[in-house]
């Protein structure tokens, strides 16, 4: 009798063990599906499923041929492209990632975000896989800057580079060979010295024809960003390790601000406050040279076609490091993101070599030229071609600085500017109310 029942025991332990094991087993590969994934026989990953992916500029007419091709790679997967309107993108999209799954509208799987954002978006962004792609090949893959502005503050990798670019400066070219240049001179005395030349002025000491449009802020259309290349370019440490604690009380900020504001001096500037905007100069053969990214191109060839000019690399202080300003975006993976491992094998597949090439072409048949390559090793396939051959020869000393709030940051920074032209403040004193301002929100939004 106890044989009997020790048996039937023994039975429905093994049983019960049986049932657990598989569900176990079961569980785990729902989790693999969920996730996106699966492997076939051979041990080569099947992906599964669909994602939402948020894109800017590109129309459907670029991407269909990409997203297209990667469904034919993954039969089993959707990608569902939406082009974003720039307007309100960043308010809008951070917006939904607070709001998170109680939002009524669905948040994007993939997007895009500025190589400014990290420490801001970093709690809601899903590390890049080592299986995807490891840290050293990524460095090897794309430009230092790259590296530098999506690492977190964790080390792990968190967004691709959709493209590269940066400032650089736009320039007339009609408007330099009348004082017998070809081009901007590389060393900035000189083309500080340029600037002057070109610059013109009535009998009333009115400038007619700008040399060179910085020194404000409100008709200087990136002057932030020319500010912040400007403190880079004379040294300044930033920002600390934390992402929180922003330093604008140094001599090299104080310095760099100074020089910034100096071009708009009354009787030896090369801009005034009261001009009409960089583009609209720009467009009335007024101006002859400009702080701009390569997209600017696109602004100035539909508004004045007439008007020969080229994009050249940013005069740099000799004897020093060269600093060039990077102002590019990357694909980034939501946490609310359930196929995380497909959506990062996309962006992987975007950053390819070859995909890279197609959405160039691609973009070339809307565009002069399409988004500036962001591997390393396609840098030559941008050498010597109009616009673009400046990026290439800027992008391996390109560097920039992990804001966070970009809009906020950039705005204090305009405030500085402005303090220092309209209200006649103290650079010194304009910087530390900027200073005290950004870390204030910094310690809100980058934590």
């Amino acid at each position: 009798m106890n044989k009997k029942i020790n048996k039937k025991t023994l039975l429905i332990l093994m049983v019960g063990i049986a049932v657990v094991l598989i569900g176990g087993i079961l569980a785990i590969l729902l989790l693999q599906k969920k996730d996106g994934d699966n492997s076939d026989a051979n041990g080569t990953i099947v992906y599964s499923g669909e994602l939402t992916y948020w894109g800017l500029w590109e129309p459907k007419s670029v991407m269909d041929p990409i997203t297209s091709a990667y469904e034919e790679l993954h039969p089993n997967v959707t990608i569902n492209y939406v082009q974003k309107s720039f307007s309100n993108y960043e308010n809008n999209l951070y917006g939904l990632l607070e709001e998170g799954a109680s939002s009524d509208i669905l948040v994007p799987d993939i997007f895009r975000i500025n190589n400014t954002w990290l420490p801001k978006y970093q709690k809601y962004l899903v590390a890049l896989p080592s299986s995807i792609m490891d840290s050293t090949t990524y460095s090897e893959t794309f430009y230092p800057t790259v590296v530098n502005d999506f690492t977190g503050k964790d080390g792990n990798i968190y967004a691709m580079p959709w493209s590269i670019d940066g400032l650089g400066v736009l320039y007339n070219k009609q408007l330099l060979s009348e004082i017998g240049l070809d081009e901007p001179p590389t060393d900035w005395d000189s083309f500080v010295e340029a600037a002057e030349e070109l610059t013109e002025r009535d009998s009333s000491g009115q400038i007619t024809q700008a040399g060179l449009a910085i020194g404000s802020a409100e008709n200087v259309r990136h002057s932030a960003s020319i500010f912040s290349y400007l403190l880079l370019l004379n040294g300044a440490d930033l920002i600390d390790s934390t992402k929180t604690v922003v330093n604008l009380s140094s001599t090299e900020a104080e310095i760099a601000l100074t020089v910034y504001t100096d071009f708009v001096d009354d009787q030896e500037g090369t801009w005034a406050a009261n001009l009409k905007t960089d583009l609209d100069m720009f467009y009335e053969g007024k101006l002859a040279m400009m702080f701009a990214p390569s997209w600017r191109v696109f602004d100035i060839i539909e508004a004045a076609p007439s008007i020969e000019f080229d994009m050249a690399p940013l005069p740099q202080l000799p004897g020093n490091e060269e600093v060039y300003y990077s102002m590019y975006w990357g694909e980034a993976v939501s946490t609310y993101c359930e196929n995380k491992a497909l959506a990062w094998d996309f962006i992987n597949y975007l950053s390819s070599k070859e995909v890279q090439k197609e959405l160039y072409s691609n973009s070339s048949n809307i565009r002069s030229f399409g988004e500036p390559y962001s591997r390393l090793d396609l840098t030559t396939e941008m050498v010597g071609q109009p616009y673009v051959s400046a990026i290439a020869e800027m992008a391996p000393n390109m560097t920039s600085w992990q804001m966070g709030d970009q809009e906020f940051v950039e705005r204090k920074l305009d405030e500085a500017i402005n303090n220092v032209v309209e209200y006649g403040m103290d650079p010194s004193s304009a910087l530390e109310d900027a200073e005290a301002e950004i870390n204030d929100q910094l310690a809100q939004s980058n934590t």
